[in-house]
């Protein structure tokens, strides 16, 4: 039993499992049962962000949650992480579950993650079929991409020796700044701080900031993903968040007109933690309207 982490992380340790996923071990876990709903994590958190809304998602699907390596509990070395190497690992563990069709929930950085298996989709290569996909505030479009000052500074050559001197202070002041008008926990912010210095995980942030550069290398796969997919498409976004709140809207209604959107006023960067029950009613009327689809049939 990890005793350095806060009660609250001991028995998410305790409810998870470990597999190891293409040489990395990575941590998971399951709740409820139901037609399969996949949730991605963001950058530099882990998937402890979905907490408050995995319980009532769960009563109605059987929810699977996972940290990428290099986040949370999972894995942590010191090498580069190439998104199309996440989503490999994804759909690893999917398929060790048995699990061929399911929804997908994703925020920020998994969101990214999500965006290349829509393209496997339209390549006809993936061995999952996606019923709906449905996107928490991220970076979709580099070109309304609004970074931080410090996720450039991470980014530059000069990440590898501004990652270690990172503080608990300045990392919560930062995430504190993307936040809206909600009140941040500090119970919150001190999950996400004993997460990231599990492992080391300071010295991993160069390396997978990195995805930043990759959005726009990829970019005519990725939002051609988005922009030519059938699966139906949700954005919630939060539009206080300066990172991709409003610029992210504009962007999305102009090259994604077959998708829906729910803005939450007053919500930044992470709406599953600010208006928990927002993105539950949000994700619930979305499904309400999507086609009945019997599980392992192929989306239309």
């Amino acid at each position: 039993m990890p005793q350095s982490l806060m009660p609250e992380l001991q028995t998410w340790y305790q409810q998870g499992h470990f597999r190891t996923c293409r040489s990395h071990q990575i941590f998971y876990g399951m709740q409820g049962a139901g037609p399969n709903l996949v949730l991605i994590h963001g950058f530099p958190t882990s998937a402890w962000d979905w907490h408050k809304v995995i319980p009532a998602l769960a009563e109605e699907h059987r929810v699977i949650y996972l940290d990428l390596p290099g986040f949370g509990l999972s894995d942590k070395p010191r090498e580069d992480y190439p998104i199309i190497e996440q989503a490999d690992r994804v759909i690893d563990l999917l398929q060790h579950l048995g699990v061929f069709d399911a929804h997908i929930l994703a925020h920020d950085y998994g969101a990214t993650v999500a965006q290349e298996l829509l393209a496997r989709r339209e390549e006809d290569t993936s061995p999952i079929r996606w019923h709906s996909c449905t996107i928490l505030n991220a970076g979709l479009f580099p070109e309304a991409h609004r970074p931080l000052r410090i996720q450039t500074l991470l980014a530059s050559p000069l990440g590898p020796f501004i990652a270690p001197m990172i503080g608990k202070d300045t990392f919560q002041r930062s995430m504190a700044s993307i936040w809206g008008e909600a009140p941040v926990a500090i119970e919150e912010l001190e999950a996400m701080w004993q997460l990231l210095q599990w492992d080391d995980g300071k010295s991993t942030i160069p390396y997978l900031i990195k995805y930043m550069e990759q959005r726009v290398t990829n970019r005519e796969r990725w939002v051609g993903a988005l922009m030519q997919t059938e699966v139906p498409l949700l954005l919630i976004d939060g539009l206080a968040d300066p990172i991709s709140g409003q610029s992210l809207v504009d962007r999305f209604t102009e090259l994604c007109p077959q998708g829906k959107i729910v803005a939450l006023e007053g919500v930044g960067h992470y709406p599953q933690l600010e208006a928990p029950e927002a993105v539950i009613d949000a994700w619930r009327a979305f499904e309400a309207e999507l086609p009945a689809l019997i599980p392992g049939e192929p989306v239309p």
